[in-house]
């Protein structure tokens, strides 16, 4: 190869190096994707939080500790947006102490909304407030944020941003519910979390063939209710006066017919169990219904379980190992 030849092959190599790599620093790289809404634990609403804001450990929504800064939470049921819509006005927040700059639409991805933001003076100083009411498919959201007047990491920008991602899920992932209360079920013996009241109650269920048939002849969804309560009776003989007022405070059933309370040992603490037959108020079928009260220091555990009299023993040895595997320790 001649000279010039030569020096013609090594121009065109270091053109192509030198394309590549400016392909390289000019490349924009994998896209980046949208950040997606973060649930508080035990929360069907989420959003995309600020910037120093984190899930909070004491309510549902973010907070910024240090800029006592925060996002709160409310679910409601869905009927209840039309209500808020004419009520949550100007004129009447500024009877609860709020001061309304503006009242505006505001359409969120959960669904349509509006939004109120203004002023509250409270016992810590003036605070800046905005409240966000959307009808969120079979839920009503209300989203209430407070940040300190003249707080700039939280401007009004950077607020609606982060409201504009607001989203709801179809429900609570069972796992986070059962982590929110006092106690732990090793065992769900087949059912599923219905429903929940943080730091108290579980409602457990089996899925009914149609939830829509109220008839005598429709298959009612065996259920347990598990709670755990402050007090109790301090005498042991005080206790099947006390499980008696308990059992009829049962909502739900009627023509009780109680056929056995007696006093009896669950997880190796004292306990009383009260057994019934009884007629659903709503379909009338007839029905089997137990409660059991475990007895602990400063507390009590109630458990009451519902179902179908026929088929009840099968039932009633799954009630049983989920009450036999609570531990409240």
């Amino acid at each position: 190869m001649n000279t010039a030849l030569k020096i013609r092959s090594a121009w065109q190599a270091a053109v192509i190096a030198a394309a590549a790599c400016l392909f390289v620093v000019l490349s924009p790289g994998p896209p980046a994707w949208p950040a997606q809404p973060t649930f508080p634990i035990g929360s069907r609403l989420g959003l995309v939080p600020p910037s120093g804001m984190a899930p909070s450990r004491t309510f549902e929504g973010f907070e910024d500790i240090a800029k006592n800064a925060s996002i709160q939470f409310t679910t409601l049921p869905a009927v209840a947006y039309d209500q808020l819509e004419k009520s949550m006005v100007p004129e009447a927040m500024k009877k609860q102490g709020i001061d309304v700059d503006k009242r505006e639409p505001m359409d969120v991805p959960a669904g349509k909304g509006f939004l109120l933001s203004g002023k509250q003076a409270t016992d810590k100083g003036l605070i800046r407030k905005w409240l966000l009411i959307a009808m969120a498919g079979d839920v009503t959201a209300l989203v209430n944020v407070q940040v300190p007047d003249g707080e700039a990491a939280y401007s009004d920008q950077v607020v609606r941003a982060a409201l504009e991602t607001l989203a709801v899920r179809e429900r609570v992932p069972e796992a986070e519910q059962l982590s929110l209360m006092p106690f732990k079920i090793e065992d769900l013996a087949g059912f599923h979390v219905e429903d929940a009241l943080p730091g108290r109650a579980i409602m457990l269920v089996d899925a009914p063939v149609d939830r829509k048939d109220e008839t005598a002849n429709a298959v009612l969804a065996t259920r347990m209710f598990i709670a755990a309560q402050p007090g109790g009776p301090e005498e042991p003989s005080d206790r099947g006066n006390f499980a008696r007022i308990a059992f009829d405070q049962i909502v739900g059933i009627t023509d009780v017919r109680v056929q056995d309370a007696e006093p009896l040992r669950i997880s190796n603490q004292p306990g009383y169990q009260t057994l019934a037959k009884a007629k659903d108020a709503k379909t009338g079928a007839d029905v089997m219904v137990v409660q059991w009260l475990r007895f602990g220091s400063g507390g009590f555990l109630r458990m009451i379980g519902i179902a179908r009299a026929d088929g009840w023993v099968e039932t009633l040895s799954r009630l049983r190992t989920v009450r036999d595997s609570i531990d409240t320790n």
